[in-house]
């Protein structure tokens, strides 16, 4: 049994990047917990139902995925700076030192979202192995909309997994984040989310497949 952390910049990003990976943890028995970042708490900005229907989504999302524990940061969404990141890098120090995870799962550091660019950052700066040495492995994950924008990192994966017993469920939990779920052809439609993972899927000649960059793997 392993403890794994995804690390979900806002809500729909721990699904989207590795929701099938996620329940398939699940499956073997590991231990799943999740941070999500930041929130819409605003009520200037974000109706009153909007609010109330979005922590409602992530208790859903949750229990979907049967996550062992969540934490909220409660982040206000797409306002990050690099001011934020001293802050950011104490919460995410007191999360991986409560649940000393051995996979943890980070958004891409060049997604075109600011909001994915600093919050790596600033996590990544919790995994050093001489200060958290039971993290073995690192990976990034690719979410749909915004790592494929990049113009200066490209994403290229180095760790293919096979979750073709899991997208069922994966668009299943995708579907809870309704205001999130865009019409084809647009990328974040559920035919382009089953597409994407047709498409890796083709590449180790399963179903579908989420794909991954390694940034450490050690082995003892």
């Amino acid at each position: 049994m392993k403890n794994i952390l995804v690390i979900a910049p806002h809500p729909d990003d721990e699904t989207l990047g590795c929701g099938g990976t996620l329940l398939k943890h699940k499956s073997k028995g590991d231990k799943v917990f999740c941070v999500f970042v930041t929130n819409v708490i605003n009520s200037c900005e974000y109706s009153k139902e909007f609010i109330e229907k979005r922590q409602e989504q992530i208790k859903l999302v949750s229990k979907e995925y049967k996550f062992d524990k969540y934490f909220c940061l409660n982040y206000p969404a797409a306002k990050l700076t690099q001011n934020d990141i001293s802050s950011l890098i104490k919460n995410f120090s007191n999360i991986f030192n409560e649940i000393t995870p051995e996979i943890v799962y980070l958004p891409f550091y060049g997604d075109i979202h600011s909001d994915h660019r600093i919050i790596f950052e600033a996590a990544s700066a919790c995994t050093k192995t001489f200060r958290y040495d039971f993290i073995k492995q690192i990976l990034c994950y690719e979410t749909i909309s915004e790592t494929n924008y990049s113009l200066i990192d490209k994403f290229v994966p180095n760790y293919f997994n096979d979750i073709s017993d899991f997208m069922n469920d994966k668009l299943k939990i995708i579907k809870i984040y309704e205001s999130e779920i865009q019409n084809n052809p647009l990328p974040r439609s559920i035919e382009k989310i089953k597409a994407q993972a047709s498409f890796y899927g083709a590449s180790i000649c399963c179903d579908y497949a989420e794909v991954f960059l390694i940034l450490k793997y050690i082995n003892k």
